[in-house]
């Protein structure tokens, strides 16, 4: 697919597309970290899920990425960290959060999560439960 996406004829259709796209996404988050240290989002749609139950749905496992395609296109740094624990079908299950830092700021963006995880780790381990 890849081959038939960069010959000649069809690179103008997909390749030029995809770099205007990227430049874009890039540019927009590059100009929100202007204001801000970092950006916080959701990591994944979901709560994280049972394996067995999405092994045979294999594009239900990739929307699960969605969110943190931005962060690749755009070439900023990011982490995700462990939030919190929502129930879903009577159990516990552990969601992350991103956050998305400024170029080269790789430094501040791990302290900016170490302090988030330091200010949260209580009221996680409160709630933290094993199945």
């Amino acid at each position: 697919m890849g081959s038939y996406a960069l010959s000649a004829g069809h690179s103008d259709a997909y390749y030029k597309r995809a770099q205007m796209v990227q430049q874009v996404v890039a540019f927009d988050l590059a100009s929100k970290l202007k204001t801000y240290d970092a950006l916080l989002t959701p990591a994944a749609p979901t709560a994280a899920y049972c394996l067995e139950n999405k092994v045979k749905d294999p594009l239900s496992m990739f929307s699960g990425d969605m969110l943190t395609v931005n962060v690749n296109l755009s070439g900023l740094p990011a982490i995700v960290v462990r939030s919190g624990l929502m129930e879903v079908e009577n159990e516990c299950l552990p969601f992350g959060l991103q956050f998305i830092g400024r170029p080269f700021r790789e430094d501040d963006l791990l302290k900016i999560a170490h302090e988030f995880e330091l200010c949260t780790w209580n009221a996680l381990n409160d709630s933290w439960s094993f199945r």
